[in-house]
């Protein structure tokens, strides 16, 4: 027997209802694990892409100040 025979014969909440509640029961924490993860990873990668824009910005402003003033320095 195929599933599509065995659900054909069942009521509409088991198909749309019961099934899926208890696979959110079996599965739950292995998907709420891999949706924290991706939204750590999208987290982190926003942080990083904020801190090397931050740190691109005070490059650039320091840069023109130094080359601005009448006495530059080399680091």
């Amino acid at each position: 027997m195929a599933v599509r025979e065995i659900l054909a014969g069942m009521p509409w909440w088991v198909k749309w209802v019961a099934i899926p509640v208890i696979a959110l029961v079996v599965f739950g924490g292995v998907i709420a694990s891999v949706v924290g993860f991706v939204i750590g990873l999208l987290f982190k990668a926003l942080l990083f892409v904020a801190l090397v824009g931050g740190l691109i910005y005070v490059v650039r402003k320091f840069m023109s100040s130094s080359s601005s003033s009448s006495s530059s320095r080399d680091w």
